[in-house]
């Protein structure tokens, strides 16, 4: 089901100095920035290795920094904040087909935040999982966007 770690996403209060920050430091490469206004967010994907293809689905595609700027403060990442500060979100696994990852996990009464995919970044279907079912870890799958 799962193919590799897509993404970490890290919740930040100010987007511009983390993204200095990574890339800085790390000497990450910044990819793409967007505000997706249904999950109340402004965001940045950092590439770490090689990007050859965005949005490719294999074992060869690059796997992401993801830094998430809360537009208010009652969007869950906003909410994050104010509960836990700074620091580790999510992680986001690739899948390969993301309708039968989500069925799968219903079958086996895994907890879903998402029954349907949804938008997500680089034209991503996204999904997530509810982190009660998984040892605490708020879990994403990602199918990348094709081409």
């Amino acid at each position: 089901m799962l193919t590799r770690i897509d993404h970490v996403g890290i919740a930040v209060t100010d987007l511009d100095a983390a993204i200095e920050r990574y890339t800085a430091t790390f000497g990450l490469r910044l990819v793409a920035t967007e505000t997706n206004a249904d999950q109340g967010v402004r965001e940045a994907m950092l590439a770490l290795g090689e990007v050859t293809s965005i949005g490719a689905d294999d074992a060869a595609a690059p796997s992401y920094v993801q830094l998430l700027e809360p537009l208010a403060s009652d969007t869950p990442v906003g909410r994050f904040l104010a509960r836990r500060g700074e620091g580790l979100h999510h992680v986001g696994y690739a899948v390969t087909d993301i309708n039968a990852a989500l069925e799968s996990l219903a079958a086996q009464g895994v907890q879903l935040i998402d029954a349907q995919p949804r938008h997500g970044s680089l034209g991503a279907s996204i999904a997530f999982v509810h982190p009660r079912d998984l040892f605490g870890v708020l879990t994403e799958l990602v199918q990348a966007a094709r081409g």
